[in-house]
C-alpha cells in the first residue's frame, strides 16, 4: 500500500522557516561576539557614515511627529513573501487584553505595541500613562546621549602639568569605564614627558569639577551604583567584576588618584604628599590623555547589562554637550530636551536620573515604544545602538535567564528590563510570526512578586512574537 500523503509545504512556510533559522543563528552570533563590539555594530556605523550623518547635529529636517515613519524596506520584503505588510491590531488586542489583566502585574499597568514598518499603533492600554520605568528609562538616556553627542563620541581622561612639570593634575572627564590598563598607559605617557623635562618628583592633584551637584545617588550607598564622579576606575568596584551589583568605593575619585600615584611611583616618579583634590594650577597644559570606547559601544554595554554607572555618565555627557550643569537635575533637563527634538511624546515625563534607580522617573509606555521604533528609522542611524544593545531573549544580558523554555520569543525578542521593588517593566522589539518587526513596552506598578510579574511580562512578549494577529 502506498504510504500516507505528505503535507504540501508552501513557499511561505519555507521562507518563514528560513527566516526563523536565520534569526536564531544571528542571535547566536550576537551572543558569541559580544553586542558592543560586533560586526553588526560596525556595519551600522559605516552605513551611517556613508550617509553623512554624525548624530547630534541639526540637518534642517522638520520636526517629526510622535508616530514613527515607516521603514521602507519592510513592505517590499513582506510583499515578496506573499504576506500583507499593514495588518490591523484587532486580533492582537484580543490576545493581549486578557494578559494585561493578569493580577501579577499589580493594580497599575500599561502597554503599547507599534508596527515599525508602518508606524501604526497596533495595541494600546493606557499608553500615555506616565509611570515609574525603572531601568527601561535607560532607553531614553541612551537615545538622548546619541542624539546630542553622536555615536563616535569618546570620553577623555587627562593629565595636565604645570609649566615646570612639578605639579600634575589627573582630570576626570566622566568616564566610568577607565580601567587599570588604561590608567597604566596614562602613567607611561606622563612619565615619558616628565623624563624629557628631568622631573622625578611631583605633587599630584585630581580634578572632578566637570560634574556638579550631589555625587551620591538619592538611593544612598548601594551595590548597584557608585557615587557619580567625573573621575573613577572600573566604576568604583571594589572587586574584579565588570557588571552587576558589587561593593563600591565611597571615594572613587580619590581611589583613582591614589592608584595613579602608585603607578607613577612604580616608574620612579615620586610624590611626598597624598593626592590633593582640586583644579589644575594656572597655565597647566595636557601631557597625557586616554579615551573611552565610542559612545555607541558604551550604550550597547549599558543596555545589555543594565549598567547604572554608564547610564549616569551618558546623562551627564548629554548635559555637558547641551550647555547644562552636569548634575542629576541638569542631566534630566538635557535628556528631556533631546527627546523633545526627536519628537517623543513627553506628557508627564520626568527624568530624575539616567539609570532608573530613582522612583521619581516617569515615562509612558507610548514614549518607550515610539523611541524604539524611531531608533530603527533610516533618518536616525545615530540611534541604532539603542537597538543593537538590547539583550536577546534567552541568550544575553538581563534576558539571558528568561525565555529559556523554548518560548516562541526566544532569540527573536530583544528587550530592556526594568526592576525595582513593586515595579516591573519590559520594552523592546520582536519579530512576529508574520515577519513584522514590532516595538513594544509593558509597564507594571504595585507588583507583589517580581518573579510572577516578570513571568507575566514574558507572556506578553511571547504573545506579541507568536500572535501574527491581523484579523
Amino acid at each position: 500500500m502506498p504510504g500516507p500523503a505528505m503535507p504540501k509545504v508552501t513557499t511561505w512556510q519555507l521562507a518563514a522557516a528560513s527566516a526563523v533559522i536565520g534569526l536564531a543563528l544571528a542571535a547566536g552570533l550576537i551572543v558569541a561576539s559580544g553586542p558592543w563590539d560586533s560586526g553588526q555594530r560596525k556595519a551600522e556605523r559605516d552605513w551611517a557614515a556613508a550617509r553623512g550623518r554624525t548624530g547630534g547635529a541639526d540637518h534642517g529636517h522638520p520636526a517629526r511627529p510622535s508616530a514613527p515613519a515607516a521603514a521602507p524596506s519592510a513592505p517590499a520584503v513582506l510583499a515578496a513573501l506573499g504576506r500583507a505588510a499593514t495588518p490591523t491590531g484587532k486580533g492582537l488586542g484580543k490576545v493581549l487584553g486578557p494578559l494585561m489583566d493578569d493580577p501579577a502585574l499589580g493594580p497599575v499597568r500599561s502597554g503599547v505595541v507599534i508596527d515599525t514598518a508602518t508606524g501604526e499603533r497596533l495595541f494600546g492600554s493606557k499608553p500615555d500613562r506616565a509611570m515609574t520605568p525603572a531601568s527601561t528609562v535607560k532607553l531614553a538616556t541612551m537615545a538622548a546621549g546619541l542624539s546630542a553627542l553622536g555615536p563616535g563620541h569618546r570620553i577623555a581622561t587627562t593629565v595636565s602639568a604645570s609649566p615646570d612639570g612639578k605639579r600634575l593634575t589627573l582630570e576626570g572627564g566622566g568616564d566610568p569605564t577607565l580601567d587599570r590598563d588604561r590608567l597604566r598607559a596614562l602613567a607611561d605617557e606622563t612619565v615619558r614627558v616628565l623624563r624629557d623635562r628631568g622631573v622625578t618628583s611631583v605633587r599630584l592633584g585630581y580634578d572632578t569639577s566637570l560634574y556638579s551637584g550631589p555625587a551620591q545617588h538619592p538611593i544612598g550607598p548601594n551595590d548597584n551604583i557608585a557615587p557619580v564622579s567625573a573621575l573613577m576606575t572600573d566604576e568604583g568596584r571594589l572587586e574584579t567584576s565588570d557588571h552587576g551589583p558589587a561593593p563600591r568605593s565611597g571615594d572613587p575619585a580619590g581611589d583613582a588618584a591614589r592608584a595613579f600615584a602608585g603607578l607613577l611611583a612604580d616608574r620612579h616618579v615620586g610624590s611626598s604628599r597624598a593626592p590633593a583634590h582640586g583644579e589644575a594650577p594656572p597655565h597647566s597644559e595636557p601631557v597625557a590623555r586616554t579615551y573611552s570606547a565610542p559612545l555607541s559601544d558604551l550604550v550597547e554595554r549599558a543596555l545589555t547589562n543594565s549598567d547604572n554607572d554608564i547610564a549616569e555618565a551618558v546623562a551627564r555627557q548629554t548635559a555637558l554637550a547641551t550647555g547644562r550643569p552636569a548634575s542629576f537635575e541638569g542631566a534630566g533637563r538635557a535628556v528631556a530636551a533631546q527627546l523633545k527634538k526627536l519628537g517623543m511624546p513627553l506628557d508627564g515625563a520626568r527624568f530624575a536620573d539616567g539609570s532608573g534607580l530613582d522612583r521619581h522617573d516617569k515615562v509612558s509606555a507610548g514614549l518607550l515604544a515610539t523611541l524604539l521604533s524611531r531608533s530603527g528609522e533610516p533618518a536616525h542611524p545615530e540611534l541604532r545602538p539603542v537597538l543593537t544593545g538590547l539583550p536577546v531573549a534567552g541568550f544575553s544580558g538581563t534576558l539571558g535567564a528568561r525565555y529559556t523554555d523554548a518560548s516562541r520569543a526566544t532569540g527573536l525578542l530583544h528587550g530592556k528590563t526594568g526592576t525595582l521593588t513593586g515595579v516591573n517593566t519590559l520594552a523592546g522589539t520582536v519579530v512576529d510570526d508574520r515577519g513584522r518587526l514590532l516595538a513594544f513596552a509593558f509597564m507594571a506598578s504595585g507588583t507583589a512578586s517580581a518573579a510572577e510579574a516578570e513571568s507575566a511580562l514574558d507572556r506578553l512578549g511571547t504573545a506579541v512574537a507568536s500572535c501574527g494577529c491581523a484579523q
